[in-house]
């Protein structure tokens, strides 16, 4: 079980550092509250809006977990502005949203989202993800 629990403690490779996404505190609240336990950093913010400031000054972001529909800018209009940035573009994106809509899921998996979770989300859920996108 030493996959991710030495991830910073021997001071080899940084701690991955997640930024979260959702208008809803209590979706934002449980999601970082996974990751966190994963040993991941996190900085969680309430829309797309603000999750663009902070990727203009935060450049170690190692993945975005953004939900799909927020107020101003949706989880897919966030993942369109990242993989239009070079400076983004390489940052994977996860969708996550509690409707099971074909269509949506695979529009964002073609506009380069990495995956696309389901609400609610489980630990089980991040684990397999991050062991997957943050190798």
């Amino acid at each position: 079980m030493a996959s991710r629990k030495g991830l910073g403690g021997e001071g080899s490779a940084p701690v991955p550092h997640v930024l979260a996404v959702d208008d809803s505190s209590v979706d934002r609240a449980v999601i970082a509250g996974i990751l966190r336990s994963s040993q991941f950093r996190v900085t969680a913010v309430d829309s797309g809006k603000r999750a663009l400031e902070l990727l203009g000054t935060e450049p170690n972001v190692s993945m975005i977990i953004t939900d799909y529909w927020m107020p101003e800018m949706t989880g897919y209009e966030l993942l369109k502005k990242v993989k239009e940035s070079s400076r983004l573009k390489e940052i994977p994106v996860v969708i996550m949203s509690s409707e099971n809509v074909p269509t949506r899921i695979n529009r964002c998996l073609e506009e380069g989202a990495e995956d696309f979770l389901l609400k609610p989300v489980r630990p089980v859920d991040v684990s397999r993800l991050c062991s997957r996108v943050l190798r």
